[in-house]
């Protein structure tokens, strides 16, 4: 499927569909006149739709609102670990969820000259904690927002003025420049995100750049659907991960090659390979044949500070993920969660003190996550081909689990919003 099918396909089911729905910025926070706290989240992303939606089922009527004009982000797919679970039981769309997704049972690594090295059963390795389920990124939105979510389109914040009393707030709109006042401001605008510029100043974000990148596209489905696979070749990457009707596929490799053009380097992979399988030889002419591949450059970003004032930054405005571990989504996904729990004990007095608690308890979470996705792309990212035999070698012997022990780690201590909000905002219960 090409990119501009998907744009389009997102656009019909997202906006013109019912999905989510553009309202302006002044409508939205009219709604908001009786409630006891003005929020705005500033990005209509994963991160951003599901803090809102939360926000709206606990009965608020926070301002949500988006940069895009209209076309939303291409789509690509996503493994999403049982860390969303707690996020989608509050939404109210679990089974909305399970319809639109399907279940990853098992895990294919081949070695760098494409043979099959070994298959893994994720369902042995994952199932204790929950659902480990593909679906891809549009569906997912579709899922968030199945109660209607509005959203004020083509709207940016262009200053923000945070002060212990109340954040100002300056939008350029379609229809103009406003300012507006709030009790609190979340930032989930994106892993380039220009709204954490207003809050950090020159305090600096930490980036990891791995002069990689690689192009996403979709094919059709195959026999395996519950099996993704990866084979980490010698100055490559190729990935096939099923959701619902379809595999997405990713190949990568070092930037600086990839400038040619998808066949060119579609043809020096499998000039690379002594074994084509039939599913890796259709994903390849899947990429070299789409008109329009998805590029997407392979960095992160990890924020010095979350919290500041009444402004937390949230998803990947505060940990952009590399997609290694297939982790990133599930941990924007759960700090939405993490923090609309925390937010039902908010009212303006504490917002400041909540916040500093919503960071110091779950920003170690999700760097230890990034850590991970970090570390597997140390691993990944390679030219060398003996690195590349000695991986092989590795991965005969190591399990999928040995990889993702430290994401084991996180499902099995997962966070109890509640308790500590309750503590921190000296409140026995949330407000009703």
């Amino acid at each position: 499927m090409s990119v501009d099918r998907v744009v389009q396909k997102w656009w019909h089911q997202e906006v013109e569909g019912g999905m989510r729905k553009p309202v302006g910025v002044e409508d939205q926070y009219a709604r908001a006149a009786d409630d006891d706290m003005k929020i705005l989240v500033v990005g209509a992303g994963i991160a951003g739709v599901t803090i809102a939606q939360l926000l709206r089922r606990d009965g608020r009527n926070p301002v949500l609102i988006e940069r895009a004009a209209g076309e939303g982000h291409p789509g690509y797919m996503l493994a999403l670990m049982p860390m969303v679970d707690a996020a989608l039981d509050d939404l109210g769309v679990r089974q909305i969820y399970v319809d639109n997704s399907i279940p990853l049972g098992r895990y294919g690594f081949r070695s760098h000259t494409g043979r099959m090295l070994r298959r893994d059963s994720m369902a042995a390795v994952l199932d204790r904690f929950g659902d480990y389920r593909g679906i891809g990124r549009g569906e997912l939105m579709d899922v968030l927002a199945a109660d209607g979510c509005e959203v004020a389109y083509g709207t940016t914040v262009t200053a923000l003025d945070d002060s212990p009393e109340q954040a100002t707030v300056t939008f350029d709109t379609p229809a103009g420049n406003l300012r507006l006042a709030f009790d609190l401001v979340i930032v989930a605008d994106g892993i380039h995100s220009a709204t954490r510029e207003l809050v950090l100043g020159d305090r600096g974000v930490d980036v990891v750049d791995t002069a990689w990148g690689g192009w996403v596209v979709w094919a059709s489905p195959d026999v395996d659907g519950d099996m993704g696979e990866e084979l980490w070749g010698a100055g490559f990457f190729l990935g096939v991960y099923p959701v619902l009707g379809q595999l997405g596929v990713f190949l990568g490799g070092p930037s600086e090659e990839l400038k040619a053009s998808p066949e060119v380097f579609v043809d020096s992979v499998r000039k690379r390979l002594k074994t084509i399988s039939p599913r890796t030889d259709r994903v390849l002419r899947a990429v070299a044949d789409d008109p329009a591949p998805f590029y997407w450059p392979l960095s992160d970003c990890r924020a010095p500070v979350w919290a500041d004032g009444r402004t937390v930054l949230l998803g990947d405005a505060a940990a952009g993920f590399l997609p290694t571990a297939g982790i990133g989504a599930g941990m924007a996904m759960e700090s939405a969660w993490v923090l609309a729990r925390i937010l039902r004990y908010a009212e303006p007095g504490n917002v400041e003190r909540l916040l500093r608690h919503y960071e110091s308890s779950q920003r170690p979470r999700v760097e230890a996550a990034q850590d991970t996705s970090r570390n597997l792309a140390g691993l990944m990212f390679r030219r060398s081909s003996m690195l590349a035999v000695l991986r092989d070698i590795a991965m005969r012997v190591l399990s999928i689990q040995v990889a993702i022990r430290p994401i084991q780690r996180l499902l099995r201590d997962r966070p109890d919003p509640d308790a500590s909000a309750a503590a921190v905002a000296g409140r026995l219960a949330p407000r009703s």
